[in-house]
């Protein structure tokens, strides 16, 4: 018997737990990996560079996740915003480099620009602790964003550079996004209109993302259960937690910090069927990541950033470090990448980089791999909100049925690491004050 269990070691589930122990609480964590992070995650190489496989990337908006690092000693670098060069876009009909989408026409940027206006004027309409309260909410709701954009007049190479944006951050196609929720998203940015990567990803933590959860393992010592699958969270005056064991731990209140698609596979009792709705209603987006190291950053001598956005097989890529190039796999193309052995995968990773690097891109010194779609404990990436879903999750979202407290990327709004830290502390908060 304890005070508090926390069911999930990624950044939300270690946040509450530190807060609830530095407080005086009693609390265990299980995690069902052998390892703490969830989506972040870190592998150091042979020459001792240290490659990120989950989460990288904040902004100055992400006070939650910027406050937790300072309090863990850690160091804050510009991310890959700062690289030299140009970004470079991978087209079907051909490969473009220069920023400021240089393959469109200048009355195709100026619609661009113009659409930009509207989106950021409607975002801000839009309270995103609130957004079933918009008068619109229903209709934006329903809207794909694509579809939003097409009402509004907007050319072919405007909707084709919004879909290379939201699957250059592996969210899913436009096509199948709620406007709301980007307009949610957008607000907590400011009403920017764009997915601006200046705001949102111009930071990374210096020793590696990964070490800020584990840091907080290391706090938390033997509170830390590794390899414990929880199969069942029943809650009444207290809270029941059934391990696949087959072993029972009870406490005076869980916070589950499960990401939403491994918790339909948790069996759970007690709670209002209003909020089990509202929990299984969530989605993910199933995409992958890769993280490729080189001698050297050898896109700098073709005048390249390396920073891309692509139609072909992966969405984007961005250097995370020196050499080393990060990867995102959508979830449109993840299912027909996965698909194929190992060896064809490599190949037609290479391949793909080939065509916009050139031929140092298949010489790596080393190539890591997560498919976190697929992975059992993740089962996606980062949140994805279809058309309508953010009504049928409804106002429930993010909040607490004691003594069942949730807490995860899931349970916020806009930016997957700062939502886990920021929903982990919040949930932490909300046991102490009761």
């Amino acid at each position: 018997m304890t005070d508090v269990l926390v069911v999930g070691a990624g950044l939300a589930g270690l946040a509450a737990a530190r807060d609830l122990h530095r407080a005086g609480a009693d609390v265990v964590v299980l995690e069902a990996r052998a390892r703490p992070g969830g989506r972040v995650e870190q592998e150091t190489l042979e020459d001792g560079r240290v490659v990120q496989l989950g989460g990288e990337l904040v902004g100055e908006f992400h006070t939650a996740y910027l406050e937790l690092a300072a309090e863990l000693g850690l160091h804050l670098r510009p991310s890959y915003v700062a690289e030299p060069g140009a970004m470079t876009t991978d087209l079907v009909d051909g490969v473009h480099r220069g920023d400021g989408l240089p393959w469109m026409t200048d009355a195709e940027r100026a619609d661009a620009e113009r659409l930009a206006g509207l989106a950021g004027e409607l975002a801000r309409t839009v309270d995103p602790d609130d957004p079933w309260s918009h008068p619109d909410a229903e209709r934006l709701d329903r809207l794909s964003v694509n579809g939003w954009l097409r009402e509004q007049g907007a050319l072919p190479a405007v909707i084709r550079a919004r879909e290379l944006a939201h699957l250059g951050v592996a969210a899913g196609s436009a096509e199948r996004t709620s406007l709301l929720s980007v307009l949610r998203m957008d607000a907590v940015a400011g009403g920017l209109g764009v997915y601006d990567l200046e705001a949102w990803e111009s930071m990374t933590v210096a020793e590696g993302s990964a070490t800020v959860a584990m840091r907080m393992a290391d706090e938390l010592g033997e509170r830390l259960r590794l390899g414990a699958v929880v199969r069942r969270i029943e809650v009444g005056a207290r809270a029941d937690v059934t391990l696949d064991s087959g072993e029972r731990v009870d406490a005076d209140a869980v916070v589950c910090a499960v990401p939403a698609g491994p918790l339909r596979d948790i069996a759970i009792e007690g709670l209002s069927r209003a909020r089990l709705e509202s929990l299984h209603r969530l989605r993910h987006a199933r995409a992958g990541k890769y993280a490729l190291a080189y001698r050297s950053p050898f896109w700098r001598e073709r005048g390249q950033s390396g920073l891309a956005e692509s139609e072909n097989l992966f969405g984007s890529t961005w250097p995370q470090g020196e050499g080393v190039l990060s990867i995102l796999v959508p979830p449109e193309r993840l299912l027909h990448h996965v698909s194929a052995s190992d060896p064809v995968r490599r190949e037609e990773l290479l391949s793909a980089l080939e065509h916009i690097y050139g031929p140092a891109a298949c010489d790596p010194v080393a190539v890591l791999r997560r498919d976190w779609g697929l992975d059992p404990f993740t089962q996606g990436y980062v949140t994805q909100w279809a058309p309508g879903d953010v009504m049928a999750v409804g106002p429930l979202h993010g909040t607490h049925e004691p003594p069942f407290y949730v807490a995860g990327s899931d349970h916020w709004v806009a930016g997957y690491m700062e939502g886990a830290v920021r929903t982990g502390r919040a949930a932490a908060r909300a046991i102490l004050e009761r």
